[in-house]
């Protein structure tokens, strides 16, 4: 058995209760797998293994022994450019089942968006020997399509209502940096939330439904580039967004309701200097519950709902920080944030993904040429 699986199962036979943990938690970190090509999301397959990600265009099988397959066949035609490429990938809910995943990834328009792309969301189910995707369908593509290689945002989350999935999916979308007023227009997915049915179509329940002037598809809006998202204990979506030079923002976002971007931040212009008319608030515009100046650059961040770590994280939102190479952990109270503190403060990796596994532990993926699949572990 390697050293970090044996060392991982020694910590979980000691039944360890949340009341024991008077502190803090020591955190130690043990490499689950190494040699991923900027890895960009995880999920944890039923059987133990994990499915895995790469941008510049390759969904991976790795081992629990951290051993790592060959790509997957069947994906389709990815740009991987900038900040684009194949990036996000969730498990259906009744995957034991039906095999049925979903990912996104920056799709190349054709025709005549032909040089253009936009973020695209697409199902597929894992073959049964898990070497390739079948029946792939793509359930929505981000319009309008800009030659861009910026702000993709893509991240999936299943909606679940009272404990159970209501056949939906929240997208989140990025304004795509150069066309940030487009995450006003509700005739734009730029700068969006967007939720569908696992079919493709456009929930009856939807806020915009009926209105000449939205488009259906749209959650909530006002939008920077989000790389986070997440279902809180309660059900609740939370999300994180990229502001520009400071005011990253944690973001609860609520139907029909607008995030303010780019009318009001916390942030300015990279080298300095007002966005817009430089307000932080405005009427009809909703506030960040937590935001960050100078910039952490979030990535992937998960809800803390084991006892792994003790009683004082459970409940806590972990996101992870690209530009600082650590994590943060924010302490929720009534669905407020009522303080953050600094984790991992001397990981010198860029974090880009963060999971809680079957297993209760977190897990984090490390966005380099070589990346690695970390699994933090803790002791009191």
């Amino acid at each position: 058995m390697p050293p970090s699986l044996s060392a991982a199962l020694a910590i979980s036979t000691l039944g360890l209760s949340g009341a024991l943990w008077a502190a803090s938690p020591n955190l130690s970190t043990e490499i689950v797998a190494e040699g991923l090509e900027h890895p960009w999301a995880m999920a944890f397959l039923p059987d133990g293994r994990y499915l895995v990600t790469e941008r510049p265009g390759r969904m991976r099988i790795v081992q629990g022994d951290g051993r790592l397959g060959a790509p997957l066949a069947g994906l389709p035609a990815v740009e991987a450019a900038g900040q684009g490429g194949l990036l996000d990938v969730v498990l259906d809910s009744d995957f034991a089942r039906n095999r049925q995943l979903y990912f996104c990834y920056s799709e190349p328009g054709s025709g005549a968006d032909s040089g253009k792309n936009s973020t695209a969301l697409a199902s597929a189910r894992l073959s049964d020997d898990a070497s390739r995707l079948e029946q792939v369908k793509v359930l929505f593509s981000q319009r309008p399509r800009y030659a861009s290689a910026l702000h993709f945002g893509c991240r999936i989350v299943e909606r679940r209502v009272d404990g159970k999935s209501d056949g939906t999916l929240f997208l989140a979308l990025g304004e795509r940096s150069r066309y940030k007023e487009e995450a006003q227009n509700l005739q734009s997915h730029l700068g969006k939330i967007v939720r569908i049915a696992k079919d493709g179509s456009v929930p009856r329940d939807n806020p915009f439904v009926g209105r000449a002037d939205a488009w259906p598809e749209i959650w909530s809006y006002g939008h920077r580039n989000a790389q986070g998202a997440a279902l809180a204990p309660d059900g609740s979506l939370w999300m994180h967004e990229h502001g520009p030079q400071g005011g990253d923002e944690v973001n609860r976002p609520e139907p029909g309701k607008n995030y303010g971007w780019p009318v009001i931040t916390y942030g300015e212009n990279y080298g300095g200097g007002k966005i817009g008319a430089g307000i932080t608030r405005k009427e009809g515009m909703e506030q960040p519950l937590h935001y960050w100046v100078p910039s952490i650059a979030p990535s992937g961040m998960a809800f803390v709902t084991s006892d792994r770590y003790g009683a004082q994280w459970k409940g806590s939102l972990v996101v992870g920080s690209l530009k600082f190479q650590r994590l943060e952990r924010l302490t929720i109270r009534s669905g407020k944030v009522t303080a953050s503190e600094q984790v991992l403060p001397r990981l010198g990796q860029r974090v880009r993904d963060v999971r809680q596994g079957p297993d209760g532990w977190l897990y984090l993926l490390t966005d380099a040429q070589g990346g690695q699949l970390l699994r933090v572990t803790a002791t009191p």
